[in-house]
């Protein structure tokens, strides 16, 4: 399979998903003040995306002060999400399951295979997507590893800056225009 990655400005690939407690999400449906923000993750033997989510959850209300609706997804299976429920402490934070490699792909993740237990067969490497209303890409921090991820604050300090400046998006230039 080869690898895609929207770029910013584009319209972006489809994204529905499972979220524990038995809703689903839909970007097309999604209808943010500002920017609905999709924190992709490893899974639950990821002890990074672990603290990641955690620290996230902690974050909720900051983004939504901002219009930033907010939601975690991996590939795991319903039966990982919910261990992942009982073992974390992600308070409100909606987390997401079943994400398919072919989504993974069309919004340009890094795919691993398992290299030991306690991974899965296959994974997403971790990536943040941050999508105007109506599904356009803003943009997109994607990962070959778990490690290095932006921080929080910054994504918060760099949102309120887009928001309170309507500063464009930037990185739509390509070679040759």
């Amino acid at each position: 399979m080869n690898h895609t990655t929207p770029l910013p400005g584009d319209s972006a690939p489809a994204l529905r998903f499972r979220v524990l407690g038995g809703e689903a999400f839909d970007l097309s449906d999604a209808k943010p003040e500002n920017f609905t923000a999709i924190f992709f993750y490893r899974g639950v033997h990821c002890p990074i995306c672990k603290s990641q989510l955690e620290e996230l959850s902690g974050k909720l209300e900051a983004f939504h002060k901002l219009g930033v609706e907010v939601r975690a997804v991996s590939m795991d299976s319903h039966e990982r999400a919910e261990r992942q429920a009982t073992e974390w402490n992600v308070g409100a934070l909606p987390i997401g399951y079943g994400l398919s490699e072919e989504s993974a792909r069309a919004w340009g993740l890094f795919i691993s295979a398992k290299a030991k237990d306690p991974e899965p067969d296959r994974f997403a490497e971790p990536g943040i997507a941050v999508l105007y209303p109506g599904g356009r890409v803003y943009a997109l921090h994607l990962q070959n590893v778990p490690f290095a991820r932006p921080r929080l604050d910054d994504l918060l300090g760099g949102l309120k800056f887009i928001i309170e400046n309507d500063y464009p998006v930037r990185g739509s230039v390509q070679a040759g225009n």
